[in-house]
């Protein structure tokens, strides 16, 4: 028996030095000992403040662009495959269900090629189903199947570009999931510059390289004429919405596979004050996809330029469509806004390119929105552009009053338990206390050995588990008392109290457990953080108030030969 009262003790005191090396990083700095554990307990967006924003995802104008790139691809695949065809259209109607919007319509040059065309891209583009056909003309819209798939395939690389790009900005421990299937909860709690966050994060980064058609109408007349038509301009619209409605309605008098797109010019402060059209190719397939890196400098003139470079891919590419451009314009696009369009002098090898910045009076401005580009880029492009739904900036102030509130509220409900314990229990309560103590630190080491975040609902988490953890202290006694009451010797009533009791402790923990397990599989945020540390806290009561309290007891009455403790 004695050997088993000191074995029980070694296994306390060897967990309870662990717990203790774990907690070190919230009590000193362990970033410069590489031997000592690195994860602490990091304080969520309720209790140190931060930004809080609600994003939607734009899937919508994802698929507009790949049905408008696919039209192209079909045409050149049916050609390559001996089979061309009159003209393959994307075409779409906002008016219909999501799965109809997006068509493509494919015009035959003769009907004896259909059943032959239709066995191709049945085989080839399996994604693609027929919505309607005649002898020369077939109708495409894309399957329920791959509607799903590119939808959860743009929000999942949507939310690790903005994880990518809150990394570089050094925001700690941010939140960003998933709502729903077009929207994104981003929490970066501890954030300082709100403002640089929302504009890195809401920068779409869709670098291209677009070559500039010299076009045979007056581009700034056809720009005029078309805002006075439809009644919208670039001060009544987004940039990205005023560029898609203008595109839609002179889609007639463009050349087929250009847009319109707009520079800004050099003396104005942006867009709206004056604006530069442009006649851009959209087939030249060279992107921010091919970038290596992309970083700040200077040009000759100490003016502030992002440099990129290519992967060999793209720097083969790059040369390629120079040297095949030479005396053309090629326009640097940056969220469809026209950076610079310079003209081709030779084939540039190398794979190297530069954003020029323009001339500005702030200097420091000019720098900040350099660099900003450059994280942008390095962290790659968002794959759909964002709108901002919901935004909520809280302070530190209110953070600090919510952890004193929560302090407050778990310190008044530990010392209501510790004097219902010690009054009503006397000897026993008292190690009963002591074992709820090493609870709620074992609780709070497991938390920083898990780099949790605690938040408010993580605080009543813990409020809520010095509750269930002296619960089962309570029923361990009441059946001692019934033990005793029935002339059982102390010791025997402590054996036989603690057996009797463990099947209803373990039955009410675990019926706890599943509950904090649904919460944690279907939640999210807060309501994850509660059930988490909920979990923790009933797995370590179990351990202190049946094995930790038991073998205080044992040590009391087998070790020091006492006959009874007060209860």
């Amino acid at each position: 028996m004695i050997e088993s009262i000191k074995s029980r003790f070694v296994l306390i005191i060897l967990l309870t030095v662990s717990a203790v090396y774990a907690f070190l990083p919230n009590l000193m700095d362990t970033s410069k000992h590489s031997y000592l554990p690195q994860k602490k307990i990091n304080y969520g967006l309720d209790i140190q403040g931060g930004l809080h924003l609600v994003m939607g995802v734009d899937i919508d104008g994802v698929l507009r662009e790949a049905t408008g790139r696919l039209a192209t691809t079909l045409s050149d695949f049916l050609q390559k495959e001996g089979k061309p065809v009159a003209s393959v259209d994307s075409k779409y109607d906002a008016t219909k269900d999501k799965g109809a919007r997006y068509t493509l319509e494919v015009n035959l040059k003769q009907a004896g090629d259909k059943e032959a065309v239709t066995k191709l891209l049945q085989t080839s583009y399996p994604n693609l189903q027929v919505l309607d056909q005649t002898e020369t003309q077939m109708t495409y819209i894309y399957t329920t199947l791959y509607l799903a798939d590119l939808s959860t395939r743009t929000l999942d690389q949507a939310i690790e570009t903005i994880r990518n790009r809150i990394d570089e900005f050094g925001v700690a421990e941010p939140s960003i999931t998933a709502q729903g299937s077009d929207r994104i909860l981003v929490q970066l709690p501890g954030i300082e510059d709100a403002t640089k966050a929302k504009d890195l994060i809401n920068r779409t980064a869709k670098l291209e390289f677009m070559m500039v058609e010299n076009p045979s109408m007056d581009l700034n007349a056809l720009v005029d004429e078309t805002e006075k038509a439809g009644n919208f301009s670039l001060k009544t619209l987004s940039y990205s919405n005023y560029v898609r409605q203008l595109n839609d309605s002179i889609q007639a008098k463009i050349p087929k596979g250009t847009m319109v797109l707009f520079g800004k010019s050099q003396s104005a402060e942006n867009l709206e004050v004056a604006k530069t059209p442009y006649l851009v190719r959209t087939d030249t397939n060279l992107g921010g996809d091919s970038l290596k890196d992309a970083f700040v400098s200077y040009d000759q003139y100490n003016t502030p330029i992002v440099s990129l470079s290519f992967n060999p891919a793209g720097a083969a590419r790059f040369g390629d469509l120079t040297g095949d451009n030479i005396g053309k314009q090629m326009a640097i696009v940056l969220d469809q806004t026209v950076y610079s369009a310079p003209v081709i002098q030779s084939r540039i090898a190398g794979g190297s390119a530069q954003i020029t910045m323009g001339g500005s009076r702030d200097l420091q401005k000019t720098i900040d929105e350099a660099k900003s580009i450059a994280v942008a880029l390095r962290a790659g492009a968002l794959p759909a552009r964002l709108e901002q739904l919901e935004e909520r900036t809280i302070g530190p102030s209110l953070g600090a009053d919510s952890i004193a509130a929560g302090k407050k509220a778990s310190l008044v409900a530990a010392l209501l338990i510790v004097a219902f314990m010690i009054v009503y229990y006397k000897t026993c309560g008292v190690i009963a206390v002591l074992a709820l103590a090493l609870n709620m630190f074992f609780t709070l080491c497991l938390l920083s050995l898990l780099g949790a975040t605690l938040t408010l609902p993580g605080i009543a988490g813990m409020a809520l588990t010095l509750g269930t953890a002296i619960d089962a202290n309570v029923i361990i006694f009441e059946r001692i008392k019934e033990e005793l009451a029935k002339g059982a010797s102390f010791r025997k009533a402590i054996s036989d109290g603690f057996q009797h009791a463990f099947s209803s402790i373990f039955d009410s923990n675990i019926t706890t457990a599943i509950t904090c397990f649904v919460l944690i599989y279907y939640g999210s945020g807060p309501v994850r953080g509660f059930a988490v540390t909920l979990l923790i806290g009933l797995t370590t009561s179990m351990f202190t108030a049946i094995f930790v309290s038991r073998a205080v007891m044992d040590l009391l009455t087998v070790k020091f030969g006492l006959k009874k403790l007060s209860i």
